[in-house]
C-alpha cells in the first residue's frame, strides 16, 4: 500500500529525514517511535502534502502511485488520512459542513452515490455515539473551543466519516486520559480490516495495551533505527532512545 524508499526531507535548511525506508502492506498496523526530533511528524506532514517540506532524495509510492506527483487533495482522494497531534479551529465552518463537503467529495471520487441529507445526519449522529462525542458538536465550528480530548475525537470522527485507505495518526494519544485513550483505540480497531492500513506515530507504548500493532519501528537521527513486533516498545519502555540513537549515530 505504502512504500518509501531513501527518503530524505528538509525543513527551513535543516535535514530532518535522513534516508528513511518504510513498506506497509494493505491491512497492516504500523507503529512509529522515537524521540522529540526525530521526524516523526515530519512523515506524517510529508505524506499528506504539507508545505514548506523539500523532498531532496528518495520515492514514495501510495497504491502504486508517485505521491509527490499528486496535490494534497489528489492524496485525500485516493484515501490517505492524516489525524493531526495538534488539530486546527475552523471558526465560522460548522463541523457539519465540512464533514459534509468532504464525505460528498470522497464518494464522488470513488464513484459512489451521494449521501442525501438525511442519511448523512443518521451516520454523523451514529458516529458521534461511538467516539463518545455529544452530538451538539456537529453544529459547532471546526474544533472551535474544543478540549484536547474532544480535538482528538473529533479527529477520529473525520476518520470514521471518510473511511480512508491509510491512516496516520500523529500522537493522536497525547494529552489523552485513559478513557479518552480507550476511545481511540476502540475506534481504531473498529476500522482495522484487510484493505486499510494505519500508522501510529507515538512516544509512548501505553497506546500499544489497546492497538495491537503487527510492526513497531524505532525512527532515531531521521530514518528508522530497528524494527520489530509489540515486545520492542516494551523495550523501549524500560530502555528509553539513547542506546538506539548511539548505534545510528
Amino acid at each position: 500500500m505504502l512504500k518509501i524508499d531513501n527518503l530524505h526531507v528538509r525543513v527551513d535548511g535543516k535535514d530532518i529525514l535522513k534516508g528513511l525506508t518504510l513498506h506497509i502492506g494493505a491491512g497492516e498496523v504500523h507503529a512509529i517511535m522515537g524521540p522529540n526530533g526525530s521526524g516523526k511528524s515530519t512523515l506524517g506532514h510529508v505524506l499528506a502534502g504539507r508545505p514548506g517540506y523539500t523532498v531532496t532524495a528518495g520515492t514514495v509510492e501510495f497504491l502504486g502511485q508517485d505521491i509527490f506527483a499528486l496535490a494534497t487533495e489528489e492524496r485525500a482522494h485516493l484515501g490517505l488520512f492524516l489525524a493531526y497531534q495538534y488539530p486546527v479551529e475552523i471558526p465560522g465552518v460548522s463541523n457539519m459542513e465540512f464533514l459534509k463537503a468532504a464525505v460528498d467529495t470522497m464518494h464522488e471520487k470513488r464513484g459512489e452515490p451521494a449521501l442525501d441529507t438525511v442519511s448523512f445526519m443518521k451516520l454523523a449522529r451514529e458516529t458521534c455515539k461511538r467516539v463518545d462525542l455529544d452530538q451538539a458538536f456537529l453544529k459547532r465550528g471546526v474544533n472551535e473551543g474544543f478540549s484536547g480530548g474532544e480535538k482528538k475525537r473529533n479527529e477520529l470522527l473525520q476518520m470514521m466519516m471518510l473511511q480512508p485507505r491509510l491512516a496516520i495518526m500523529d500522537e493522536t494519544d497525547s494529552g489523552l486520559d485513559i478513557d479518552a485513550l480507550q476511545v481511540v483505540a476502540a475506534g481504531v480497531n473498529s476500522m482495522r480490516s484487510s484493505d486499510r492500513s494505519f500508522v501510529l506515530v507515538t512516544h509512548y507504548q501505553r497506546l500499544l495495551d489497546y492497538i495491537e500493532p503487527d510492526f513497531v519501528h524505532v525512527l532515531a537521527a531521521g530514518r528508522i533505527a530497528k524494527s520489530g513486533d509489540k515486545s520492542l516498545a516494551l523495550e523501549l519502555e524500560d530502555k528509553g532512545y539513547a542506546w538506539l540513537e548511539d548505534e545510528v549515530a
